[in-house]
């Protein structure tokens, strides 16, 4: 579950690191009662998530009252895109005011899981900010890598490999290894798998700064973290997605043309694999479950009937708990009570597969059955054009 900045920083503002003073508005007039109480110069952030806000002009700074105002008005309700907003990009309905901070230099500075060792990993880069992807990508060198065993938590040795490689020495290397410290344990506390601060600034006065903030917390962790989970803000989610929550099924909308549906995680990622081998694109990952019974099967149809850019359907089941019978009953009562508008191709195998079959056949609807993998994906390369 990710958090906007200000709920990140709130975050770390209570595990003790340093944060601007900071007020969120919903309303221009709102926005404009904290000006005096903030002072100049202040940063208007749009608080939506995604990267890249910045350079999409959703973070403007303002050096007085006149460009506080037009940067509230710019930013405030726009829709604003980035390259992690999608095309449709994303309404602004919350902004962040921030007190100024004299910058002498901009660092970066995340902490995430690194499942193939095992470790939480600390990543920094004394080049921080706008840019740090492509100073990964053209200067790989200056990103520094230190592996921590959370078993045996963050120790000396740790803080001086980072704080060196950064560069710091003398107070600013106390600072710093104080900042780190109470970061890996807002990690821990939390159950976060993402803190990312960029940029971590440090000011005229040698004093460390968070200016950003990132947070996605193990949303497997949120029966822990009850005041964290009154944080989730659904106005960020996709509606398909909202949708299928209520339902209890695992759907995230894709941008493709074939519409899915699947029982099983694995089965869902081969089923995309035999839609792009067949030249379409997957326009979702819908799992239904292995218990799933014909009310899901049927909210499992009706959205992805809702996305206007399926052209068809590939329904890839295999039956062990979800009995073939159990589902093609499902989806014939789904497809009688919806109506169906486009084809849908249905590859079933498992317990009474034979069964399942026949209640499809006799349906009288338009519901194409394949055999086996091979099949399905040439019958869904024809029918979707």
């Amino acid at each position: 579950m990710k958090l906007h900045e200000y709920q990140a920083k709130q975050l770390f503002g209570q595990a003790g690191l340093p944060v601007p003073l900071g007020k969120t508005a919903h309303t221009p007039e709102e926005a404009l009662q904290h000006l005096d109480t903030l002072g100049f110069p202040l940063a208007v952030k749009a608080q939506v998530h995604a990267g890249g806000r910045g350079k999409a002009g959703g973070i403007q700074i303002a050096a007085n009252s006149e460009e506080a105002r037009a940067a509230i008005d710019a930013i405030l309700g726009m829709t604003l895109q980035t390259a992690q907003t999608g095309g449709t990009g994303k309404k602004v309905a919350t902004i962040l005011l921030e007190q100024g901070v004299d910058i002498v230099h901009e660092y970066y500075l995340s902490i995430v899981p690194d499942r193939s060792s095992a470790t939480l990993m600390i990543i920094a880069s004394s080049e921080g900010g706008m840019n740090i992807e492509e100073v990964a990508a053209t200067t790989p060198e200056k990103i520094i890598r230190v592996r921590v065993n959370p078993l045996t938590g963050i120790q000396p040795f740790h803080l001086r490999r980072v704080a060196f490689g950064l560069g710091f020495s003398g107070a600013q290397f106390k600072a710093f290894c104080g900042v780190l410290t109470k970061l890996y344990s807002a990690v821990i506390t939390n159950d976060l798998l993402l803190a990312e601060i960029n940029p971590l600034a440090l000011t005229g006065e040698g004093e460390f700064v968070l200016l950003d903030a990132k947070v996605d917390v193990d949303s497997n962790a949120l029966f822990r973290h009850k005041e964290l989970a009154a944080s989730y803000d659904d106005a960020e989610d996709d509606p398909l997605e909202l949708e299928a929550k209520k339902y209890a099924l695992n759907y995230i909308r894709l941008s493709g043309n074939v519409g899915t549906m699947v029982n099983g995680a694995g089965l869902a990622m081969a089923t995309m694999d035999i839609i792009k081998q067949a030249g379409a694109e997957p326009a979702n990952f819908l799992d239904v479950g292995g218990g799933a019974n014909a009310e899901m099967i049927e909210n499992g149809f009706r959205i992805l009937l809702s996305d206007n850019d399926v052209q068809a359907i590939l329904i890839n089941i295999f039956g062990g708990i979800l009995r073939c019978d159990v589902l093609a009953t499902g989806v014939v009562e789904a497809a009688r009570k919806i109506g169906l508008s486009m084809p849908v191709v249905v590859r079933m195998e498992g317990t009474n597969v034979e069964e399942g079959r026949r209640i499809l056949a006799e349906s009288g609807l338009d519901l194409t059955t394949a055999v086996d993998v091979q099949d399905a994906a040439e019958k869904i390369k024809e029918v979707s054009g």
